[in-house]
């Protein structure tokens, strides 16, 4: 159990604050670069701060305050030029490093003053990694935007998926180290959901262990029916810090809008099956995953739908001090002691755990994978087809409601096979990719 003070130290992310401080440190994926096909701004909300991203007219993207230092009008609203962002109110107009470059009556009338140059506003790097626009908003130089492995694997068909969540950002994080909410909620909540009272209940966990490596810890479990030879014991699953889980086939980061908000993204691979290979994706799609239904209820037929109840559930800021934890709870207090450790070592001048400086180590960085065989790599349609926690990966999107039609229709090409809507049931089976004497589950 937490003391409120060090519940809010937490949980505190505007600006100034340590945990804010902390969380600046770090590159924070905000957009996918598929959204400005068709725009060129965005607005942009990022712990605690205003912010507009945009496209300008030379392909490069910027990241300045939302309202422009003139008459504090609404920049999201502004056109895109050539070197920046000019605002649709008075024509002013900034570069990415946030310098006024242009003030077109003062330029025009006065030129000799050149005002431009004293007016500056604020203004955030951006990196692009993995088809998704990542900020730094911390103090120079940035430490490298992390190049991990599954952004460049080959033959892969990914998709980007962005939700808004009314919770703290770090019940969201807290979730990555809590293996048997997975027993619980995913297993046996999701069975009745589906099947009603009858449902039997999921396996249960029977040994836990957590360890921590430089880019965050990893929680290892056995449950009934698996023993110590299992790679959910031998590997584990990542709880990636400061901010993201990681399970192999996908990422999920819990980005702070603020002390009430959170953006939650995942990006999620799947590979298309050998015999279809080689594979080339021209562009990762970025949707929005809706979180209410149209009753305004809570969504809970996915996976990640189902978390975002549970953290929500906990209030928009999860009160501590009111906690019981118990055994399986290991992994939250290790966690959580860590970002106190963290948040000394930064008051004291130090560099914060996870970051990457050289360049040359930032190459294809590998994580620890537990799950290959849901990953698909390596396998062909057969193979896949035939084993239904495989065929479930090629055949449905389980992890978030609400994916779109033209999304579907892409990810349906790339692999071969018709894409089913997810109802936590065996998927629908392809078209003649498979041998029809195939079984199907």
């Amino acid at each position: 159990m937490l003391t409120q003070e060090k519940n809010e130290l937490l949980t505190r992310v505007g600006p100034g604050t340590p945990m804010g401080n902390l969380l600046r440190r770090y590159w924070m994926p905000i957009a996918g670069v598929s959204e400005f096909d068709k725009r060129a701004t965005k607005p942009v909300r990022l712990m605690g701060e205003d912010l507009v991203l945009y496209k300008d007219l030379s392909g490069n993207f910027g990241l300045i305050d939302r309202h422009c230092p003139h008459r504090r009008a609404d920049l999201s609203y502004g056109m895109a030029e050539p070197g920046g962002l000019r605002c649709n109110y008075h024509g002013w107009a900034f570069d990415a490093s946030g310098q006024c470059i242009e003030q077109p009556f003062e330029d025009t009338a006065f030129p000799e003053r050149n005002a431009k140059c004293r007016v500056k506003t604020k203004a955030y790097p951006v990196g692009v990694r993995g088809g998704m626009l990542w900020a730094y908003m911390g103090p120079l130089p940035a430490p490298c935007l992390p190049d991990w492995e599954p952004f460049s694997r080959p033959n892969v068909f990914s998709q980007i998926v962005l939700s808004d969540l009314p919770c703290n950002w770090f019940q969201c994080q807290e979730n990555s180290i809590d293996p048997v909410h997975f027993e619980w909620m995913h297993d046996n909540w999701g069975k009745r959901l589906r099947e009603g009272f009858g449902a039997t209940y999921a396996p249960k966990h029977l040994k836990l262990d957590f360890d921590e490596f430089e880019f965050g810890f990893v929680y290892k479990r056995i449950r009934e029916g698996i023993d110590e030879t299992h790679p959910f014991w031998t590997i584990g699953r990542v709880a990636l810090w400061p901010n993201c889980f990681f399970l192999g086939d996908h990422f999920e980061w819990r980005v702070p809008v603020d002390d009430e908000n959170t953006l939650s993204v995942l990006w999620k691979l799947t590979h298309v099956p050998a015999d279809r290979e080689p594979y080339v994706q021209e562009s990762i799609p970025t949707w929005q995953g809706p979180v209410f239904d149209e009753h305004g209820g809570w969504i809970t037929s996915h996976v990640m739908n189902q978390d975002f109840l549970a953290w929500a559930g906990q209030g928009r800021i999860a009160d501590r001090t009111q906690e019981h934890l118990g055994a399986s709870d290991r992994g939250i207090v290790m966690v959580r002691r860590r970002f106190f450790e963290e948040l000394d070592k930064l008051a004291a001048g130090e560099e914060p755990k996870g970051l990457i400086r050289d360049p040359a180590r930032n190459v294809s960085v590998k994580l620890p994978v537990a799950n290959n065989d849901t990953t698909l790599r390596g396998m062909t349609t057969e193979q896949i087809m035939k084993e239904p926690r495989r065929r479930v990966h090629l055949t449905s999107f389980i992890l978030q409601a609400g994916q779109p039609e033209e999304v579907k229709r892409q990810m349906s090409q790339a692999m071969g096979v018709d894409m089913g809507e997810f109802t936590g049931l065996p998927p629908i089976m392809p078209r003649a990719t498979v041998d029809p004497g195939s079984s199907p589950g």
